[in-house]
């Protein structure tokens, strides 16, 4: 009796929720279908009756990313041209001119050349300003010129470009380039070795067990892993390379989707080079994704000590989807999470403010995890260093002076102003910095602190009035105090800010090569995370 009861109560349930199931799905299909032909429609009238040609395709691509934008800026459609440079950057191997190069909407700047490659050996510097490749115009061009200088390998490719204002042509003969993931290992004294991870393509791993088998081989009895700078990349060299330190079968990341195939552990599975060595992480806010992941796993793990500045704080998975005629779409399917259970995701892109920016985790909401030894870390926000380093730090004003130019910009015309020759005898001085400041003064950087945008949104508030003419004036003088006061402000940052100078200036003379040879005597973050790994009960008492 009580089967018979179970089963006249469980099989109508089941019929509900199936129910409710295939009407979900018919009304998301019909909503889709709807949306498709509407689309459809539209798009098709547009090609018939408006005014002038249009290119049908720049169109669709153009509205496909528009589509896209209201997401996280990590899901992107990939026409064809796009899936192939997709596949150079995790491959690490191209065909080109092996630079770093910036596309702007009508200019392609040089920002940095690899030693011994086709640009650098035509003479091109950090700064120069392509304007013309071959018959083709930069500003004529209206898809990535840089797609421009790749072709076959011994092809020749005619350049157009501005240094320093002066017109210059050259002929570069393209090359393979070779992008290693590990571009600098060395020892940083007899005991301590260093590796510099900048990225993780399909090298990585291999490239970093590389490095340090080499450098067990010298004698070192302990390490130093960069991972400043470094964006990320393949999830699975990530793995590897944490496998290099921790044993067979541990847990490195977890990830978790809506799509439940996307709902997967990963563990490592080979055996490690070495469980034991002493081992110092460092990150700064542009270590990212794939970095976070080894920096984390690692902590969590209480197998590294993390030393520097707090990571940027991406803890979202893509994958590549196929789409038709050889196009992708890269799609954000899964959160991931630390073997501790934190996810890092520092932005939130459903939540945005008034300007359409993602909103950031407070402080205030992060949640707290342990290590395996019981240490207390946190989500929310990227990975916290155990030992942070000062000059490392990132705030809002060094931010918008590198991402608007302004110290790359100083590092060009510091390289065409000064002779340096010799790199140990290279400083950047308080007379460099003072000229810094007034290269500041007179560019045409536009900085508006927080504070100033609450003033201004409050001074158009028609409550404003009845505080009368007085406080008017003094709120209007107000302001111009605050924008006056800014290069004064550069002084509270000199140290951040003289680091990423130095860095950008070394790199113009004695390429990036140069700048970890630097690194090895000069870096605080080195210095510290050496003098760290020296003293053996500060570092045991940091995992502890």
């Amino acid at each position: 009796m009580k089967k018979l009861l179970k089963k006249r109560i469980l099989f109508p349930l089941i019929a509900v929720c199936m129910l409710f199931t295939a009407t979900s799905f018919k009304n998301d299909f019909f909503e889709i279908a709807k949306q498709i032909e509407i689309f459809t429609t539209l798009f098709k009238e547009l090609n018939m009756n408006y005014v002038d040609e249009i290119n049908p395709a720049r169109l669709m691509d153009g509205a496909i990313k528009e589509m896209l934008d209201d997401l996280d800026p990590y899901t992107v459609y990939m026409n064809e041209q796009d899936v192939e440079e997709y596949k150079i950057k995790n491959s690490g191997e191209y065909s080109g001119i092996g630079a770093v190069v910036r596309s702007y909407h009508d200019k392609l700047l040089i920002v940095e050349p690899y030693k011994g490659y086709p640009a650098d050996e035509a003479g091109l510097k950090a700064g120069d300003e392509l304007i013309q490749i071959g018959d083709v115009r930069i500003s004529d061009f209206k898809d990535d010129a840089g797609e421009l200088l790749k072709g076959a390998v011994n092809s020749s490719v005619d350049i157009t470009y501005r240094r320093q204002g002066e017109i210059r042509k050259t002929t570069l003969t393209r090359k393979e380039i070779e992008v290693d993931a590990v571009p600098f290992y060395g020892k940083v004294n007899d005991d301590t070795g260093y590796i510099v991870l900048s990225r993780f393509n399909r090298k990585a791993a291999s490239q970093t067990k590389e490095a340090l088998e080499d450098l067990k081989s010298q004698g070192i009895k302990q390490l130093v892993l960069d991972l400043r700078g470094n964006p990320g990349g393949l999830l699975t060299e990530a793995i590897d390379i944490t496998n290099l330190f921790v044993p067979k079968g541990e847990t490195i990341v977890t990830t978790k989707s809506k799509v439940k195939k996307f709902n997967q552990e990963f563990r490592t599975r080979k055996d490690p080079i070495d469980t034991e060595i002493p081992l110092v992480i460092l990150i700064n806010g542009r270590s990212a994704s794939a970095s976070e992941i080894v920096s984390g796993a690692l902590q969590d793990l209480d197998r590294a000590v993390v030393v520097g500045a707090r990571s940027f704080g991406k803890g979202l998975v893509q994958r590549p989807l196929k789409l038709t005629y050889g196009t992708q779409l890269k799609v954000t399917i899964s959160r991931y999470y630390t073997p501790s259970g934190r996810c890092i995701q520092a932005l939130d892109y459903a939540h945005r403010d008034e300007n359409g920016n993602a909103l950031r985790t407070d402080v205030s909401s992060y949640n707290a995890f342990k290590t395996r030894n019981g240490r207390t870390v946190y989500d929310g926000g990227g990975i916290t260093p155990d030992l942070e380093v000062k000059v490392l730090r990132q705030n809002k004003l060094v931010q918008e002076l590198l991402s608007n130019q302004v110290i790359f910009d100083y590092a060009t015309d510091y390289y065409f102003s000064h002779k340096v020759e010799d790199l140990e005898g290279f400083s950047f001085s308080d007379a460099d910095y003072r000229d810094f400041k007034d290269f500041v003064a007179k560019s045409d950087f536009d900085y508006e602190t927080e504070v100033e945008k609450l003033l201004k949104k409050a001074g158009k508030n028609e409550e404003m009035e009845l505080f009368g003419a007085e406080v008017q004036e003094d709120y209007r003088k107000l302001l111009q105090d605050i924008e006056s006061s800014k290069i004064t402000t550069l002084d509270n940052y000199k140290e951040e800010l003289s680091k990423e100078i130095e860095d950008e200036i070394i790199k113009r003379y004695f390429y990036r090569e140069g700048l970890y040879d630097y690194y090895l005597s000069h870096d605080e973050a080195i210095v510290a995370a050496a003098g760290l790994l020296k003293s053996k009960t500060r570092y045991s008492a940091l995992l502890k």
